[in-house]
């Protein structure tokens, strides 16, 4: 079991009531838990499935260098990169919806 929190973006209300299955929203649109990683996985899922044109973030605690790791699904300003095998954040200077 890991500590599991997504945040969602503009996500219809279907996907939000699917994530309260499983996780505590503890402000809307954030959701955490401790889960295993087949729940983690089964989350994920879902959102790939229902997201539509929102954007959602998923961080779970690990044993990585960082602690933690994290995907992302849809458009945000915020990009996921690689860095010499460390995942940073790059902040996009613009975007379009």
């Amino acid at each position: 079991m890991a500590m599991l929190t997504v945040v969602t973006e503009n996500v219809p209300p279907r996907l939000r009531g699917r994530l309260a299955v499983w996780l505590l929203e503890i402000r809307a649109g954030v959701y955490v838990g401790d889960v295993s990683k087949r729940i983690r996985e089964m989350v994920w899922e879902q959102v790939e499935l229902m997201a539509e044109d929102g954007n959602v973030v998923m961080a779970w605690a690990s044993n990585h260098e960082s602690g933690f790791e994290f995907q992302t699904y849809g458009k945000n300003r915020r990009e996921p990169i690689d860095y010499d095998g460390l995942r940073l954040v790059r902040y996009l200077p613009c975007f379009d919806k």
